[in-house]
Parts: structure tokens; sequence; C-alpha cells
């Protein structure tokens, strides 16, 4: 893992991005949708050609949205050229290149906004920090940005104030502008030189009115290169309730995809769709003989409910997918698993030669960056070692210490089943160059010196026998520190007391790109088959290239597998991205990360941290629980001890959380977010199970009553329980607020977090 900003760590290797967020939700079943405003000003009655709109029985139509001018609260000028320099962008004279954007009023996935011109020396965009903007009077049904977030994740929350004098707020917020994702990307950017500040930027707003009665709109629906379980090709589409009415089981609503060259073989029902609400469909297709994958044809995503069409989005779709190129084009095609985006919690391992000095100071330092901070005579790892093993002896003097000699994969894996994790990524390789498995590209691994075992083999082995329902990763280190052929650090191995230089045990001399990195990494994929690639910190790399190989190693056989890779290979395409020690503080709909270590601040052990500093079993409860209600994955860090023994704190607490999974897992695996909110306040966390079941998660023990003051979805006849109590519950709406009545016994057989189903009646 890295301390280094990104800026250090990604450099120009990746795109920026401007992502979209949806707010003014409406509201749930059990409340009527109230007017926001005088309805007539500015609501515009047509219909969003090919996206929205009524095909016959009592399906109305969508008003066309209306993009809200924001000209005269622009005060950042974030867009350059290469004759019209001097923005600022991210408050280090980085800019986005007009050249690259669109200008004027622009169509996104059928939705018109007003995009800024690069003007020289005028503003183009918002840093949000609470400024009021006027808004035509209407009454809408929600508000569409266009943000970019500067240096770094920001969120927000954008406050509506309506005509009767009562305000909603939504978050807003997303990945920062070098991920890569979005709907508008650029290849590149400009730069120079101040401090860094994360910031929320606006560059476009748009206001999609209301309907009445029955209506759909469908929106970001494109094909994928994911299958579904049959092996059919995944077509995705969002549909929104833009109406007063509810859509239930008996609207018999199914989308299907019409397309020459293909056919639908597994259509998508939605079966329960709140006013306001919407839901993320998967839509099964097949090529027909005859079409070469990579085929591209126009085709239509039709919804059809009561009888009737209901909405349609018109888009140009590939069919089937052909084989990856070593290109931003085609690596961005790629996304990851669904499987990756419905398992939820993970195990990280952090394990190798750092795990025998083990030390850094607790809560302020990676214990695994050990031979890095030892480097620094102003770090109190250099005086720690100094006192603790003497100036003479050198970091790779640790290897033959670092034995496994009491490593058991089997039972490791084993307790990540018991966890409740669904998947597990080890270190094959960190900073320090020492590869855990038997690389043929140098000698510095665990086959030929220290432990003189496979490790990733072992685990692996274990993995497929004993535990074959965990999904397996590996973790890969793009640079070494020290490494002489291109030291990341900025030179070889020395004697950090004397400045003297020290072997790099094991080295072979080459080019560190062509003859270790980028065959290290096939050798990984080769041999060993990971599900995850793991990368981190980027730089110098072949990975375009290796990343085509990987994606197609693992869908060109008898039975394809479906693979994933992180934003820290060193360039653009990337499939989820990774948090370390945080978290997004809104729903960040592209699939991401977070990983933390049990240890306050450490990934590797640190034998120097008391077991009341590690993470309670409610903290990692909790933590898991907000990640997921934001559509996040949680990576839960362990370091093993160099013997191989998981220290007994950690592996209680791991089969701890799997005792509160055992219950609760349902509410967990395979949900989605509630795209209205992830929370309500600190104690409330909301997820959804598509069509079966709405969840809410109260992270402090309810009392005789729980009040939601949100629009659940829920109606007369659906069934309200508590995970471990099993008995119906009483429950009410009252004033727009959800009340469920908590008797005493289900209140006792909660833990950690409590949670509630909805089970939607049919």
């Amino acid at each position: 893992m890295t301390e280094l900003p990104r800026r250090q760590v990604l450099g120009m290797t990746a795109g920026a991005a401007v992502g979209a967020a949806l707010i003014l939700p409406a509201t749930a079943d059990a409340d009527p949708l109230p007017a926001a405003a005088d309805e007539g000003e500015g609501a515009n009655e047509g219909a969003n050609e090919g996206d929205n709109g009524a095909g016959g029985g009592d399906w109305g139509t969508v008003p066309t949205a209306v993009p809200v001018p924001l000209e005269r609260w622009f005060d950042n000028d974030g867009i350059d050229t290469a004759d019209a320099r001097g923005g600022n962008f991210d408050g280090s004279g980085h800019t986005f290149p007009g050249e690259e954007l669109p200008v004027g009023q622009t169509e996104i996935d059928g939705i018109a906004y007003l995009f800024p011109a690069a003007t020289a020396g005028a503003k183009n965009n918002i840093v949000a920090l609470g400024q009021r903007i006027d808004l035509p009077r209407g009454r809408y049904l929600s508000g569409l940005f266009l943000l970019a977030d500067s240096y770094g994740a920001a969120s927000g929350k954008a406050t509506v104030h309506y005509a009767d004098g009562t305000t909603q707020a939504a978050a807003l917020g997303g990945p920062d502008w070098y991920a890569g994702s979005g709907p508008i990307t650029a290849p590149y950017r400009y730069n120079p030189a101040e401090p860094d500040k994360s910031s929320l930027h606006i560059f476009a707003l748009t206001l999609q009115p209301a309907a009445e009665g029955r209506a759909l709109a469908l929106r970001d629906a494109h094909s994928t290169s994911s299958l579904l379980d049959s092996g059919a090709q995944s077509v995705e589409a969002t549909v929104i309730n833009a109406g007063t009415a509810g859509i239930l089981a008996s609207d018999r609503l199914t989308l299907s995809v019409e397309v020459p060259g293909a056919r639908t073989v597994a259509p998508a029902t939605v079966s329960r769709l709140a006013p306001g609400e919407q839901a993320r469909v998967r839509i099964g297709i097949r090529s027909r003989p005859g079409t070469p994958p990579g085929t591209g044809r126009d085709g239509r995503i039709v919804a059809r409910g009561r009888g009737h069409r209901a909405a349609e989005a018109r888009r140009a779709l590939t069919l089937g997918v052909p084989d990856y190129q070593p290109t931003d084009a085609s690596l961005n095609t790629h996304q990851a698993p669904y499987w990756f985006q419905d398992v939820k919690f993970g195990i990280f391992i952090h394990w190798g030669v750092y795990s025998v000095p083990a030390w850094a100071p607790v809560g302020k330092q990676y214990a695994e960056w050990y031979w890095n901070q030892m480097q620094d005579p102003n770090n109190p790892t250099y005086a720690h070692h100094r006192r603790t093993y003497g100036e003479s002896f050198a970091y790779d003097d640790f290897i033959p210490r670092f034995r496994a000699e009491r490593f058991d994969p089997r039972s490791w894996v084993e307790l990540f089943r018991d966890a409740g994790a669904q998947y597990h990524v080890l270190t094959a390789k960190h900073h320090e160059g020492f590869a855990l498995w038997d690389t043929r590209l140098s000698d510095r691994n665990s086959v030929k010196m220290g432990p003189k075992r496979d490790l990733v083999k072992e685990l692996f082995d274990a993995s497929r026998r004993h535990t074959p329902e965990l999904h397996r990763g590996l973790y890969f280190s793009m640079p070494e520190w020290f490494n002489p052929d291109a030291p990341w650090m900025g030179h070889a191995p020395r004697n950090p007391y004397t400045l003297e230089p020290v072997p790099y045990t094991g080295h072979r001399p080459g080019d560190y790109i062509k003859d270790l990195q980028a065959p290290q990494m096939l050798e990984l994929i080769n041999g060993y088959d990971p599900e995850i690639l793991w990368c981190d910190i980027g730089g110098a790399n072949d990975s375009h290239r290796v990343l085509a190989e990987y994606f197609n190693h693992a869908k060109n056989r008898a039975r394809p597998v479906e693979v994933t890779v992180n934003n820290r290979s060193g360039i653009g395409p990337h499939d989820f991205t990774t948090p370390e020690y945080t978290t997004y503080d809104s729903i960040v709909t592209d699939t991401w990360e977070s990983s933390r270590g049990l240890d306050p601040f450490s990934y590797g052990y640190n034998a120097a941290t008391p077991d009341d500093r590690y993470m309670t079993t409610q903290e990692v409860v909790h933590s898991l629980v907000d990640i997921v209600s934001k559509n996040g994955n949680f990576l839960l860090d362990i370091g093993p001890r160099a013997d191989g023994i998981i220290p007994e704190i950690m592996e209680r607490r791991l089969r701890e959380t799997g005792q509160w999974l055992k219950v609760n897992g349902e509410a967990v695996y395979g949900s989605t977010y509630w795209a209205r909110m992830p929370q309500l306040g600190e104690d409330l966390r909301f997820t959804v199970r598509p069509d079966k079941a709405f969840y809410i998660h109260s992270l402090a023990a309810p009392g005789s009553a729980l009040t939601v003051e949100a629009p659940v979805p829920v109606r007369p006849g659906d069934k309200v329980t508590m995970l471990g109590h099993g008995r119906p519950l009483r429950w009410r709406t009252t004033g727009g607020k959800l009340v469920i009545d908590v008797p005493a016994a289900a209140r006792r057989a909660g833990r950690h977090v409590w949670v509630f189903k909805i089970a939607w009646s049919a």
C-alpha cells in the first residue's frame, strides 16, 4: 500500500472524469408525491425521443429534462486549451483539456446538459461551497449534475428548498478526476503547480420534471462485456419510475433487447418500483450464428408492462465480447464481474519479510513499510532498528528469519470462510520485492530462500480444495523500493546509517519492466489463475499488454472465468477504485472497494499494537454495513506473523464477524444500494435486494420502536421482520415516517447492527 500522494503514483496515466449524481428523490408508495412547487414554469412537456414515453395503455410520457444555466455562479477555471492556459482546476494548476470536451448543449444518456466552453480566462465550473442556485419553478423528479472531484474523492450535499418552505438534502460525490470513469473522459490534462486541495466542482445541472400516473424512464442503457450465470451477454439499464404510481408485480414489467444479430434469452423483470425509485437491471442476449464478437449494431432496450410498451432507449450495442487489445479503448470495455459486485466482503493478507521486524509507531505508520521508513533519520523506525538490531543489520538479513514454519493454508482459508468472507487477496509481492511464489525471473523469492516454499501455490491449492466457494486474488506491487534496475526511492539498497551499498539479495540485473515486472505479472496470471489482480502504486509499466492477456486468458477457455483488476496498475482502465483506510461519504455507482487493517493503521503485522487498539467486532460490522450501503466492497486486512500464525485477536474478530454475517448476510451479499440515500443520520443504513426485500440497518440498539423518517418502499401486505428474530413485527406509516414496533425479544436477538427486513409481497 502507498502513503504517497496520488499525483506521484498515477501521474498522467488516468483520464479525467466527470460523474453524474441523482438528487431530489420522490416519495415512496406509503406516501403520495407532494407538490414541490407550482407546475408549468420551465417544465417542457415534450418527450425525450427514444428514452422515455408511452407505447400505449395508461403509460404516460416523461417530460423533457430542463438544463439550468450556471454561468452566473461559475467561480473556477478548470478547462484549458493548448492556446489558452491559466486555469487551475485542482489547486495545483492542472486543468481539463478543452480540446477533448464537448461544448454547449450536450446529450448524455438521453439527457441534455449545457456544458461550458474553454474560453480563455473565463470561469467554467462551481467549487461547491454552499452557493444557492436559483431554479426554474416546477415539479421535479430529480436533478442530475455533471461533476468532477479535484485531487482526491470529494463529497457534499445538495439541499433543495421547496416553495412550501421545506427542504430536502441528498449526497453528491464520487471518485477523483484521475479515476478515468464517467460519461465524459479526457485522455490527458494540462499542468503546473500550487498546493493541492480536494474540492467538488459542478460543471452542469439538468432538472428532470416529474410525470403523472404511470411513467418510466430508461437511463444508462448499454451492452457490457459481462456474462450472466447462463453465459448470456449482459445488457444493463437503469429503470426509473418517473411517475406518481407505484410499479407492482401485477404490472408484469419486463425489459428486453431488440437488435439485429442477437436475441433476448433472459429478459429482466421489475416487480416493485415506488415513484422516484430506480432499479438496475441485466438483460441476457445471445448473438445469432454468423455474428462475430465485437459486431456493432443499433438496437433498442424496451420496457413493457400491462400489455403495452412503457419506454425504450435506442443505443449502439456491441454484440459478443471480442478479444481485448492493449489500448485504453479496448480495456475500458471491461468491468468488474457481477460476482465481485455481489460478494461484498473479502480478506486482505499482508505477509512478507516485513512480518519479521513487525514494527511501526502504533496507529501512525504502516509496519509493512519498515524498510523504507528505516532510511529516514527522522523516522522512529530508524532509531528502533539501530537500537534493536544494530547498524550493520541489513533489511535482507530478515529474510532467513521469515520461515513460515507454522503456516497452515487450510486453517487460513477455513477461517476466511467462517468469517463470512467471499474472497481473499494475498500479497504476492510487496514493495520490498520479495516474491511469495516460485518465480523464475529472480532468486528473491520464498522458494529460493526464507520459507523455501511456494506460499501462493499452497494457499491457492488449499482454497480450491477446501473452500472452493471463495474467490482468490493476488496483490502485486508495480515498483520495488530499491531494485537497482529501477529503484522507486531513487537509490539501490544501502545502509541507512553509513550510506554504504548493500546487496539486493537474489537480484538478477535487467530491464525492470521488460524482464521482471510484466513477466512476473504474467507468471501469476498464467500459473496461478487469480480472479482478482490487485495492483499497487502504478508508475512505469506494461499494463496495457499484461491486462489484455489477463482478460483474454480468462475468457478464451472452455469455461470462461470472470476476472477483475483495480485502479493501481499505472494506466487509466480499471474495474474498481480502492480507497484505503477511508471510504466514500456517499453512494458511488461505479464499483469500488475500501480496504483497511484490523490494526489501527497497518496492513502488515505490528507486534507493538496492543489488543485493545485493534478494531472491535462492532467496528468491523459497522464499517461493512456502511460501505455496502454506498455500493462498495470491504476488504479487511490481517497481518500474519512471520511464522504463519494469524494473531489470536485477529482470528477472534474474524470469527465474531462471521457469526453476525451468518444471521444477517442476506442483507449484505448480493445486495445493492438504495438510490434515494445510503443512510439516515448516524445510525441508519439501507440496502436492497432487487425485487425481493428492503433492509434497514440500525447501527444503534433500537428502543421499543424504530422510527425511520424516510420514504421507505413499504406497502400494505409487506412483511416486516428483524433478522435473527424471525417473528413478524407490527409497523405503520404516519406523516411520511415508518414506525416499527420492536419487542424486547427482538432487541435481545440483535448485536452490533440490528437489521430489519421488509419482504415485498407479490
